[in-house]
């Protein structure tokens, strides 16, 4: 039995998207002993992820921090084979430290290189798994998530409700809608006869009083819901609505029709929300996301609601508005203006 070593360290939208190299990297390796390698807040979705026999955790110390730096190192080295599927500047340097000759990723000099040059163009499900066939892995089963969803709570919240993510991390408010428009939205949706649920970080408690504050029947859970409670609330809900951030990838994965909005800050051919068997969800993009009305997004919230649960969109017909002006990675399947 070999040991096998999967390196992702996150973030949230990048870990969820990862589950689908997760479960190839099982099937292919059934009979060895896989463990993940991560960072402390997708440690426990590791350990109780079916496709890990065990989980470490990695301080990200800094690089001046040697004893932490060479105990990551010194385990790295005890490994048969290494899938890294963070492939930043951090795991590369694993790579040159522990001169492993087993890696699959994109470190110069690694023994199963991903060799597509257009890899930094595509979305992170298709780079990983044209990364794991150029390593060999050719098997590409759908990732389970019942695990996921089965542990997590729904708050006791109504049976009809739409999931609301206002927040979005990094680049200040750029990945940001207004929270007046999502209050404003709030109301039209509890129009439709949905309770508006209001999900983020603690640091987005202010969104959820100001969109609660505008529509009384809202129920506000920013700083309530771990990543568990997400999916399964996402199960549950009739609908999401939210910016380019973890939570809103999370619901998605697991079928919750979605919409999502996404500015400039974000190329939607690499990192637009998608569904269980990797379709893509109807988005809505402009340079700037204040520019996106509330009438825009409630003729696209109108239209998904319609659609049967899951459906999805194939990559080849993904229902997406976007500004023309916008630049696009040229992947295959670009969106095309409405």
């Amino acid at each position: 039995m070999r040991r096998i070593l999967v390196i992702k360290l996150g973030a949230l939208g990048d870990f969820v998207h990862a589950m689908h190299a997760f479960a190839a990297i099982r099937a292919h390796h059934a009979d060895d002993s896989v463990t993940l390698l991560t960072t402390a807040p997708y440690a426990a979705m590791g350990r109780a992820a079916p496709w890990f026999d065990a989980v470490e955790v990695d301080p990200r110390a800094p690089w001046w921090k040697f004893a932490a730096n060479r105990r990551i190192v010194r385990d790295i080295k005890s490994f048969d084979l290494v899938y890294d599927l963070q492939t930043s500047h951090r795991s590369n340097r694993y790579f040159k430290l522990s001169e492993h000759p087993a890696w699959s990723g994109n470190a110069p000099g690694c023994r199963y290189p991903h060799r597509n040059p257009k890899r930094d163009f595509m979305h992170t499900i298709e780079r990983q798994r044209d990364q794991l066939a150029d390593a060999g892995v050719t098997e590409t089963p759908i990732p389970e998530r019942t695990w996921l969803i089965e542990a997590g709570h729904r708050h006791f919240v109504p049976s009809r409700y739409a999931l609301l993510m206002p927040g979005g991390a990094g680049v200040g408010d750029a990945k940001r809608w207004p929270a007046g428009s999502y209050a404003m939205a709030a109301l039209q949706i509890a129009g439709l006869g949905l309770t508006p649920v209001v999900i983020g970080g603690p640091a987005e408690a202010d969104l959820g009083r100001l969109i609660t504050v505008v529509c009384a029947t809202a129920i506000d859970l920013t700083g309530k819901t771990s990543f568990a409670d997400i999916a399964a609330l996402g199960a549950g809900a009739a609908l999401v609505l939210g910016n380019d951030t973890g939570p809103v990838h999370l619901a998605a994965s697991v079928g919750a029709p979605t919409v999502q909005l996404l500015s400039s800050a974000t190329v939607l051919e690499q990192a637009a929300a998608r569904g269980p068997r990797g379709e893509w969800v109807p988005t809505l993009q402009a340079w700037r996301l204040p520019d996106v009305t509330v009438s825009d997004v409630m003729k696209a919230v109108v239209k998904q609601l319609a659609l049967p649960k899951s459906a999805g969109f194939s990559n080849s017909a993904r229902e997406t508005r976007r500004d023309p002006n916008l630049p696009t990675s040229g992947a295959p399947g670009s969106a095309q203006p409405a």
